[in-house]
């Protein structure tokens, strides 16, 4: 390929950006998806079960799997909703906050040493290039079905 496509420079960089995580969360006896996870959920109220999911944008059936390894390893417990008696809030324990700690230390650094060596002006750029195809896609301006090709 002479040229690389945008996919693929999201999709390389991505792919690297969570080997390095998963490299780092290794050491800490963890994963980026659960690291991922300690982070998406309130560390005072807890989350809703139901939102995690389209919170992380994960599906329920991966998300159920993590959550079930995150309670056997004692990050997470369930209580009942108290506003949605069929619901379930998520919490973190003890560990499990101290563990959130360990992950956003990790993602904190990361931002920290991406804003040293990129300008502002060059981050800007990446973030409405970021939200103008997140918004091509959501909009469905990219495929639609009428697309004939």
């Amino acid at each position: 390929m002479k040229e690389i496509t945008i996919d693929y420079a999201l999709r390389a960089t991505w792919q690297a950006v969570a080997r390095m995580y998963n490299e780092e969360a290794k050491k800490f006896g963890s994963t980026m998806a659960v690291g991922f996870t300690l982070l998406s959920i309130d560390p005072k109220t807890g989350t809703p079960s139901t939102a995690l999911g389209p919170k992380m944008g994960m599906e329920a059936t991966s998300l159920s799997r993590i959550l079930k390894s995150m309670q056997e390893k004692g990050l997470i417990e369930r209580k009942p909703n108290p506003n949605d008696g069929r619901g379930v809030l998520i919490h973190l324990t003890d560990f499990g906050l101290e563990k959130r700690s360990d992950s956003k230390n990790a993602v904190i650094r990361f931002n920290e040493i991406i804003r040293q060596n990129v300008s502002n002006e060059k981050l800007a750029a990446f973030f409405e290039v970021s939200e103008t195809i997140n918004k091509l896609i959501a909009d469905k301006e990219i495929y639609t079905k009428d697309t004939t090709n």
